[in-house]
């Protein structure tokens, strides 16, 4: 996977408040549906961190010997987006909304916040234990990006470019949700984050066609299966408990985040995400 070196990319899609942060507002309202695969969680749990005195932050590990920058204002091309991960994830996320702009209709476009240690939202206090997370009531997506590390040394997975943008275009899945009005709907968290995972793979599908990105390989879509897998709720059980439970999943078991992702990225349409029965 690179970035054509032509493509304009827009900074103004992510807000940078790195190394500004602790919790310094009230919890607001709303839910915020996590993409990581550390479960769906509310305010609670924000809570709970605040009060333990979380915030210490995480740092970035640069990726393929590309540098690690903090000025995203900085990414106007792909070439930028080739050399430089924050450039790199700039670009993903230009992509993915891209995509969806030309198939949701009214789609409004939502910001990525990059954070370390903790940050104030319109669900609440966040911290980096989370994971990725979207927002409905501020509509912004919100990542630590040392959470990419993580899916390498603490799930597993592969944490390569395309496996990040499969995480970024999950997250973005939760927005669509969000504009189609199904987000709120009565299904499981199950059934949400699996077709969130499915709308991933839709735009994987068509992501060469945005004009951002282009040469994508199967080891790139490898890496993609493989942190999907890799955050599964029977695998992290697994990890963290020594026990399965099916009945407590959040996100759904390895096999079911890689079959809808697969299903999404071998159809390229989003009517084929229904995750009702699943």
């Amino acid at each position: 996977m690179r970035f054509r070196p032509g493509a304009r990319l827009d900074p103004s899609q992510v807000e940078d408040v790195r190394g500004s942060g602790g919790f310094g507002g009230l919890p607001g309202g709303g839910i915020a549906v996590g993409g990581g695969g550390l479960g769906v969680v509310g305010v609670l749990i924000y809570l709970a961190f605040a009060l333990l005195g979380g915030g210490s932050g995480s740092g970035l590990t640069p990726l393929d010997g590309r540098t690690v920058t903090g000025d995203t204002a900085s990414c106007r091309t792909g070439v930028d987006a080739n050399r430089s991960e924050d450039c790199q994830i700039v670009g993903d996320i230009n992509s993915i909304q891209a995509y969806w702009s030309k198939e949701v209709q009214n789609y409004t476009v939502a910001r990525t916040v990059f954070f370390t240690g903790s940050t104030d939202t319109g669900c609440g206090p966040a911290s980096t234990d989370v994971g990725p997370f979207y927002c409905p009531v501020d509509k912004k997506v919100y990542i630590d990006l040392g959470f990419f590390d993580e899916l390498q040394s603490r799930f597993g997975g592969s944490n390569g470019p395309f496996a990040q943008a499969y995480v970024l275009a999950h997250e973005y899945g939760h927005h669509v949700q969000d504009l189609l009005g199904t987000l709120d709907q009565k299904r499981s968290s199950v059934q949400v984050e699996l077709q969130a995972d499915c709308f991933a793979g839709v735009w994987m599908h068509h992501a060469e066609q945005t004009g951002y990105i282009t040469g994508i390989t199967k080891q790139d879509l490898n890496d993609a299966l493989s942190a999907a897998a890799s955050v599964g709720d029977d695998r992290i059980q697994a990890e963290t408990t020594g026990q399965v439970d099916p009945e407590t999943w959040t996100h759904g078991s390895a096999a079911q985040r890689t079959h809808w992702l697969s299903s999404g990225w071998k159809t390229g349409d989003p009517r084929q995400c229904d995750t009702s029965g699943a």
